[in-house]
C-alpha cells in the first residue's frame, strides 16, 4: 500500500456537504462474539507475507487489500456488518491508509480499532503500549476486558484541495526527512522500531555537530509555518537563516519509541517541535533536550517546543508522514476525530 511520493490525486475525497454513510449498529447480548473486521496487509514486514488462517471464526472478516484503491471497499462491507472493532494488521503506514480511507466511510463514528504491530516502524502501538507479540485474539479479547486509549490523528491537506485529507500520527521535515531516508538503509541491517530511532538519532547528530551550513542535515529546508486559525507566522531565534529550519517535528502521539520526548512537558493534542539552523553547541545539547532534562532557554537557543489547535506548512521541499514521503507545497494540519483504541 505504498508509492515513492503519496499522491493526493488517489486520497477519497471528503466532501463537507455529504454526509458519511451510517455504520450499521447492533446491540450484543451478554457473551456475544464481536463482529471483528481485520485489514491484513500481507506485505508488512512482520507478516513475511504469510496469510490469516481465514476460517479462525465466522464473526472475523478479513480483508487483504494490495493497493489502496481497495481499501474504501473493504471498509464499506465492514461498515455494512456494522463492526464492533476494526483490526488494522500492519506498521503506521498502514495505519495511515487505513485510517485516511476511512474518513469518508466512518466520519466521527468509528468503531473501537486495534493495531497488530507487524510494520518496520510501529509507533503508534508503542503509544499505545501494544506489546510486540500482540495477537488477533488478543485485541478481541481486549475489546471487552482491556483498556481504551483516545488518539486524534492529524489529518493533512492541500491548501489548494482542501477536501482531499490524509490522517497519521507523526510528520516531520528538514533533518526529519534525511533521517527516515537513513532509517531505511538502518532497516536493511536489521534495525527496526526503537532501535532506527537511536541509530538515526546517532547518525544525524554526528552530521549535525561536525557538518558545515551548507550539509542537508543542518541546513533543513524552506519552510513558512503558520500558528492557529489566525495563521500567525511561527517566531524565529535569528540562528541561521530565517527562511529555514533544520527540522520539523509534530505529533498527536504521547509517548515516542526510544522514550525520546522531543515536546518538551507538552503531551495531550497536536504538539510540534521546529528547529531553526541551531549553532554546534546547541546541537551538542539535543540529546538532554530529547530526554526530557533540559527546558529552559530552548527557543532562545532556536528549539520551538509547543500546542497547536493547527497550523499551516509552506515548505519547498519533501516532507514526511508515518514514513512515506509528500511533495513540495502549501499544506493544512488539523486533528481528525477522536478515536477509540484498544489496547491491553
Amino acid at each position: 500500500m505504498a508509492t515513492p511520493i503519496y499522491e493526493f490525486a488517489h486520497v477519497p475525497r471528503v466532501d463537507p456537504a455529504t454526509k458519511t454513510r451510517a455504520r450499521a449498529r447492533r446491540v450484543r447480548d451478554a457473551g456475544q462474539a464481536p463482529t471483528v473486521g481485520v485489514i491484513y496487509n500481507p506485505r508488512s514486514h512482520r507478516n513475511l507475507g504469510a496469510d490469516f488462517d481465514c476460517g479462525l471464526c465466522p464473526h472475523v472478516h478479513i480483508a487483504q487489500p494490495r493497493e489502496r484503491g481497495q481499501l474504501p471497499l473493504a471498509l464499506s462491507e465492514f461498515a455494512d456488518k456494522g463492526i464492533d472493532l476494526l483490526v488494522i494488521n500492519g506498521g503506521d503506514g498502514t495505519v495511515r491508509d487505513v485510517l485516511t480511507c476511512g474518513q469518508a466511510i466512518f466520519g466521527d463514528d468509528w468503531p473501537a480499532i486495534a493495531v497488530l504491530p507487524k510494520g518496520k516502524t510501529n509507533a503508534l502501538t508503542v503509544d499505545l503500549g501494544i506489546p510486540d507479540d500482540w495477537t488477533l485474539q488478543d485485541a478481541i479479547d481486549a475489546l471487552d476486558h482491556g483498556s481504551r486509549v483516545w488518539r486524534r490523528p492529524m489529518t493533512v491537506a492541500r491548501a489548494e484541495e482542501p477536501q482531499s485529507q490524509v490522517a497519521g500520527f507523526i510528520l516531520g521535515a528538514g533533518a526529519f526527512t534525511k533521517a527516515t531516508q537513513a532509517g531505511q538503509s538502518a532497516h536493511k541491517l536489521g534495525a527496526f522500531d526503537s532501535m532506527v530511532v537511536a541509530v538515526t538519532g546517532v547518525w544525524a547528530l554526528l552530521q549535525s555537530l561536525f557538518a558545515t551550513r551548507n550539509n542537508a542535515w543542518r541546513k533543513g529546508a524552506g519552510m513558512r509555518i503558520g500558528l492557529g486559525a489566525a495563521d500567525a507566522p511561527m517566531a524565529h531565534s535569528g540562528h541561521g537563516d530565517p527562511a529555514m529550519r533544520q527540522l520539523l517535528f509534530a505529533s498527536t502521539l504521547e509517548r515516542l519509541p526510544a522514550g525520546i520526548k522531543p515536546f518538551g512537558a507538552l503531551k495531550a493534542g497536536l504538539k510540534l517541535v521546529a528547529v531553526d539552523q541551531i549553532s554546534r553547541r546547541t546541537t551538542a545539547l539535543v540529546p538532554l533536550v530529547l530526554m526530557g532534562k533540559l527546558r529552559g532557554s530552548l527557543r532562545e537557543r532556536g528549539i520551538h517546543q509547543l500546542a497547536a489547535t493547527q497550523f499551516s506548512l509552506g515548505i519547498d521541499d519533501q516532507f514526511i508522514l508515518d514514513g512515506e514521503a509528500f511533495p513540495a507545497g502549501e499544506y493544512r494540519i488539523e486533528q481528525g476525530p477522536e478515536l477509540a483504541f484498544v489496547a491491553p
